[in-house]
């Protein structure tokens, strides 16, 4: 960091993931304005996260991934969940499936009901439809087509997920081409966030093209260690870069956007959440606010993977040797084959026995064999089918470790609430319904997970309870609403402290229906203008 970087802008970001990219973007349009974009991670110059089937390399990597993992889940046979998170410019949008999916219209009428006025789904439409920039023949009601955000179908979409939009036909789902339009239930092909064929960031879309913006000054390889609050007001972030610490002095606002973990650790970290949470972290209480790292939640996943004897499956066989060494030569000629696949191609949602009038279960179709052992790749092919629980009545907490490191202690507390397990059951056998439908007739191998002799539901759930894992959707710990435990106003303002605002998935009260990065964004462009707007006044 040099000696000549500005000491003090007009708006800090922490955070260059979905939300703060989109901040950055969009506060620095302004020339009047200077914005600092701070982000503990580094370059995403790296083939790993732009090839998108790279993917799979980065859930360990310790450069480019923050690799937390849970507290025991007490209801889990007690295992510790690994939790990875993205740490590199634009946050964990360079490491997941880039699944475009914003939610059923339901989730932000409820946040509207629930006290968060202006949050009704009719007026978050229109911001994503800003966002967009959509390939697909979709209906422009409901999409944008000259946002910055590419929005495709998967360049090249194996037949084996083709089967499984047949497969859910037959089992009584519609066909469903567009789940961000009228309606999310049903099978189909997953909108992708990509650009011919390579991965597309929050970075690469809302950042890089920019980044050359006088006012806008990207600070990244820093960890935000502390805000700095006086008088009421949030005045500074303390930065660290290989144990030399810098205060950067915010003129008007500072804005977390670190996620549902790295925000109310930040906040922990800087005396600021519920006093008895602080002192057991050793850490001085300067503001309450109880809420903060309350009400945590996740989409709890549970696996149905099969064998398969069809070589057009992603995986490594003899029969699939030319395929595999052919691949960089069809990515490189034409954008094409495995190297641009997202794994998850093929999905959607469906209602269980417990769902109301929405779905409560999500499915992620993958057209090759996932170990249940925890491996990236086994030898062989095969199917796989993982399901999500929707609107999970479970909450846990984010706290500090005791040993002085402040570092965040996670917990998810899954399944606390006995029916998110019996909802993943439900879905377990919808799962099986799907893979046992006449489309899969030439590519049904034996079922290796959860495995034919677990058939009763109190066997599945005690598979589950040994095995289910987390969809990297984590939310909740900061969440926006009016009452005692809310964290924010609706207008992302911290409560009882000035120029300091939260805005990233921590401030959802309650967990969209589906994957979380296009609505981050959304709330990221929605912030924007409320800041915007407050600067003006």
């Amino acid at each position: 960091m040099s000696s000549e970087f500005p000491a003090a802008f007009d708006f800090i970001i922490v955070g260059a993931g979905s939300a703060g990219c989109v901040l950055a973007n969009r506060l620095s349009a302004d020339p009047r304005y200077q914005v600092c974009l701070i982000e503990t991670g580094g370059s995403d110059n790296t083939p790993r996260i732009h090839i998108s089937a790279g993917t799979l390399t980065l859930y360990k990597s310790r450069k480019l991934a923050y690799q937390f993992h849970s507290a025991p889940q007490v209801h889990l046979d007690g295992r510790c969940m690994h939790v990875p998170r993205g740490k590199a410019l634009g946050g964990s949008t360079t490491m997941n499936s880039m699944i475009y999916i914003r939610g059923d219209r339901s989730d932000y009428d409820r946040w509207a009901s629930s006290g968060c006025a202006g949050w009704d789904y009719e007026s978050v439409l229109p911001v994503f439809r800003d966002l967009e920039n959509c390939h697909r023949k979709h209906d422009p009601f409901y999409h944008g087509f000259s946002g910055e955000l590419d929005v495709s179908e998967p360049r090249d979409v194996n037949p084996a997920s083709r089967a499984f939009i047949r497969a859910g036909v037959e089992t009584g789902l519609p066909k469903n081409n567009d789940f961000n339009g009228r309606s999310l239930e049903g099978v189909g092909i997953y909108d992708v966030t990509q650009r011919g064929g390579l991965r597309l960031s929050a970075y690469r879309a809302f950042v890089h093209p920019i980044r050359d913006r006088p006012n806008l000054h990207i600070l990244s390889g820093v960890k935000a260690r502390q805000i700095v609050v006086a008088n009421g007001r949030a005045q500074a972030v303390v930065t660290e870069r290989d144990g030399a610490f810098r205060t950067f002095r915010a003129r008007r606002e500072i804005v977390l956007s670190a996620g549902a973990i790295g925000s109310p650790q930040l906040l922990m970290a800087s005396g600021i959440g519920r006093g008895d949470d602080l002192a057991a972290a050793g850490v001085s209480p300067l503001h309450e606010l109880r809420g903060v790292g309350r009400n945590l939640q996740d989409h709890l996943d549970g696996l149905v993977t099969l064998r398969s004897p069809d070589p057009q499956t992603l995986g490594f066989s003899r029969q699939s040797v030319r395929s595999v060494l052919g691949s960089p030569f069809r990515f490189l000629m034409h954008r094409k084959g495995w190297l641009t696949t997202n794994y998850a191609e093929a999905g959607g949602f469906a209602r269980t026995r417990y769902a109301g009038a929405v779905p409560d279960i999500q499915f992620h179709f993958v057209p090759g064999f996932r170990s249940p052992r925890g491996r990236l790749f086994e030898w062989g092919h095969g199917l796989a089918i993982h399901t999500c629980v929707l609107r999970p009545e479970s909450r846990g907490t984010l706290t500090l470790s005791r040993d002085g490191a402040r570092e965040p202690v996670i917990d998810f507390n899954f399944c606390s609430a006995t029916q998110d397990m019996q909802v993943m059951c439900e879905g377990i056998k919808f799962a099986r319904r799907i893979l046992v439908a006449r489309a899969f007739n030439s590519s049904r191998g034996a079922e290796i997970a959860p495995g034919r002799d677990i058939v009763s539901d109190e066997n599945i759930i005690a598979y589950l309870r040994r095995s289910a894992a987390t969809v990297f959707h984590p939310a909740g710990t900061c969440q926006m609403g009016t009452g005692g435990d809310a964290v924010v106003n609706p207008r992302l303002k911290v409560r009882g402290i000035e120029g300091l605002r939260i805005v990233d998935t921590s401030i959802m009260p309650t967990l969209i229906s589906g994957n979380t990065s296009a609505p981050t964004m959304m709330i990221g462009a929605k912030a924007a203008e409320m800041i915007l707007e407050d600067a003006r006044l």
